[in-house]
């Protein structure tokens, strides 16, 4: 069974950790690998604007801002 979902699906407050990139988002893989989103990584959601965008999580010590479109980039497994 498929255990991934998308970073826009976890609540706030929740932990996670990044599982792998959609295939389609070659424009944003090396964005957010250069961010430190990496395979493995641990993550935890601290806040969501009004509508949803951008997400703020926690990662590797520091905050993180995603927009909606680099959020749904990412694959995550959610409590970790």
């Amino acid at each position: 069974m498929n255990t991934n979902k998308y970073l826009r699906d976890l609540a706030v407050g929740c932990t996670g950790q990044v599982v792998g990139y959609q295939t389609n988002a070659r424009s944003y893989k090396a964005k957010l690998l250069a961010m430190g989103l990496t395979p493995g990584t641990e993550f935890t959601v601290i806040r969501r604007a009004p509508l949803g965008d951008p997400i703020e999580i926690q990662i590797r010590g520091f905050k993180l801002s995603l927009r909606k479109d680099e959020a749904d980039a990412l694959f995550v497994r959610e409590g970790v």
